[in-house]
């Protein structure tokens, strides 16, 4: 049975509370039936996805101005896409924004289905951007459930089972509460409750809306919840970046695979990853020096020490590997974070960059 009164309590507050952020609708205007643009909700729950708000702002509001319609992305260049993506991480995120938008275009006539099981079958959309995109811009009963939402519900109902094996329990918790009325602003509601006051550390819980109900609350557990099983520590993997310069200023770059790490994006040429370094070879041959210094990364499954070799190349040079980027057309900004980390600590070994 769907509790009304509480989440009634919680849209009371959040008419009052919402974050403002540049894809949404305000409060005010959602319930004078204003609906978001669903373009923009995909594409922010896209960007959303493991990363924070405040690192997406930016990024949103770049992508929205460069491609303004679903339309305008789908036509735009892939290499065009992936340097704008470049240091939001998680990469497979914008090769799929790609599709996803191509699809839309070519099977939707421009449109993004309104119901959750059409969102679904578009590429890159799971259960919960899939839930997100039909609850926010739709305005439908659909349970979303992202970080925040878990961590709220773990606490108002004192779920004491680690996730992820409470996830399916959380996820229940979270379907009854969705009201069948303004499920849109519901669903931003508790993530914004989760972000702001019923926070990892320290939660306020003298000014929620649930502080009442809250059962983690009433037992003094609030601030251990949710329970998560320790992960595993990472690994660290080695590797080599090969930073190459011709004589008239162009860099040697590679496009790496369109799948696996860091896919379709422009990178150095370099050996594999790595417990110890693979037999390899340099992509030409040069008299490669050591800068002395290596780029330190971490992703979500490891460590990354990347060693650095550098290289000024004559004209003529005849690369195995990739191709040379002439230095009207290369920008730093459109390397990945790890490979734009090894170049900035190249810098220094080209006498006229330094």
């Amino acid at each position: 049975m769907r509790d009304t009164a509480q989440a009634a309590d919680l849209l009371s507050w959040y008419d009052q509370h919402a974050r403002a952020l540049p894809w949404r609708v305000p409060p005010a205007e959602s319930r004078a039936g204003h609906r978001p643009d669903p373009y923009h909700i995909w594409m922010s729950e896209v960007m959303l996805q493991q990363t924070t708000v405040a690192a997406v702002k930016e990024y949103f509001t770049r992508f929205t101005t460069l491609w303004p319609t679903v339309q305008d992305l789908a036509a735009a260049d892939d290499a065009r896409v992936m340097g704008e993506w470049a240091g939001l991480g998680y990469y497979a995120r914008a090769r799929n924004l790609l599709k996803c938008a191509r699809v839309v275009v070519a099977e939707h006539n421009g449109q993004f289905p309104d119901n959750r099981e059409a969102l679904l079958k578009l590429p890159g959309i799971g259960p919960y951007t899939a839930a997100a995109i039909a609850s926010i811009a739709f305005n439908r009963a659909e349970t979303v459930v992202d970080g925040n939402v878990e961590r709220v519900m773990a606490r108002l109902f004192d779920i004491h089972t680690p996730l992820p094996a409470a996830k399916p329990e959380l996820t229940e918790k979270a379907a009854l509460m969705t009201p069948g009325d303004r499920p849109g602003d519901y669903a931003q509601a508790v993530m914004d409750l989760g972000a702001t006051i019923c926070s990892p550390r320290s939660p306020a819980c003298g000014i929620c809306p649930w502080v009442a109900p809250c059962a983690a609350r009433a037992a003094g557990t609030a601030a251990e919840l949710p329970k998560k099983t320790p992960k595993k520590p990472k690994p660290t993997r080695v590797g080599v970046a090969y930073i190459a310069r011709r004589a008239d200023g162009a860099f040697l770059l590679e496009t790496r695979p369109d799948k696996g790490l860091l896919g379709g994006m422009l990178c150095w040429p370099g050996s594999d990853w790595a417990e110890e370094v693979p037999e390899h070879s340099p992509p030409v041959e040069a008299d490669w020096r050591d800068p002395g210094a290596e780029a330190l990364h971490t992703f979500t499954h490891f460590h990354l020490r990347l060693a650095i070799r550098v290289a000024d190349l004559p004209r003529g040079s005849n690369p195995e590997r990739g191709q040379f980027l002439p230095p009207e057309q290369f920008r730093p900004s459109d390397l990945p974070t790890v490979m734009r980390k090894a170049f900035d600590l190249a810098r220094a070994s080209f006498v006229d960059m330094s």
